[in-house]
């Protein structure tokens, strides 16, 4: 199948998903995960109408920045971040989903603050308590979102996971779970912009959508199985 053909058979999940559950079709976003994928590539999942994508690694997102700006794309990092690569995201990512721990939104929050930004940001929930992945343990989050609250340079806008790796219907608990933390930050910080939850890949993402996500990250369902080196996956 072509790249239009998987993203029509993506869209066409989302769509049937949406329906199950009463939602619009319009409240979900679909981001392309383009780790490991050509721009060549990438081209022809914009042509078939792609608007968001997220990238994994700092260097593979530096390196396709310019290409993303020339298309209007609006780039996620959906990765691991380290402190000491920051600077090549912060301020070019239109949002970085994966902040987990105080010493990371520090580093954003700096950066951002001396080069006068405002750097919109996910928390990462570890809801699977995986000692392997990043994240944050869930009774830990309303420490971290304090933490955000007293940095100007940063704009928290919700929550984002990567659940264990198993069947598609057992997962579904786990993003009930981080609909309920969802629900309860919005609720706890009426005055903060919480309108992402990013959750569900390209096995379960329709699973994700009936469980309130508001953006999926799908990466093979729509370029095809790709060779990973290692490093969590997000797609």
């Amino acid at each position: 199948m072509t790249i239009r053909e998987n993203l029509e058979a993506v869209r066409e999940r989302m769509r049937l998903a949406c329906e199950r559950c009463g939602r619009a079709e319009e409240e979900v976003t679909l981001i392309a995960v383009t780790k490991y994928v050509e721009t060549e590539r990438i081209l022809e999942a914009v042509n078939a109408g792609v608007t968001e994508i997220g990238e994994n690694r700092a260097q593979e997102f530096t390196e396709k920045l310019t290409f993303y700006k020339q298309h209007g794309l609006r780039a996620h990092f959906i990765g691991q971040l380290q402190t000491n690569k920051v600077k090549y995201i912060c301020g070019k990512a239109d949002l970085i989903q994966s902040v987990d721990r105080e010493p990371l939104l520090d580093a954003i929050g700096g950066y951002a603050e001396r080069n006068g930004i405002v750097q919109d940001i996910l928390i990462e929930v570890n809801i699977g308590r995986e000692s392997q992945k990043g994240g944050v343990l869930p009774e830990a989050l309303p420490a971290l979102v304090e933490r955000i609250a007293e940095k100007p340079g940063l704009c928290l806008h919700g929550l984002m996971c990567v659940p264990p790796a198993i069947e598609r219907e057992a997962v579904r608990p786990y993003f009930r779970e981080m609909k309920k933390w969802y629900e309860r930050l919005k609720s706890a910080y009426p005055t903060l912009p919480i309108d992402t939850l990013s959750m569900g890949m390209s096995h379960d993402f329709d699973v994700a959508i009936e469980e309130g996500a508001t953006t999926v990250r799908v990466g093979t369902a729509v370029f095809g199985p790709r060779k990973m080196t290692g490093g969590q996956q997000n797609g």
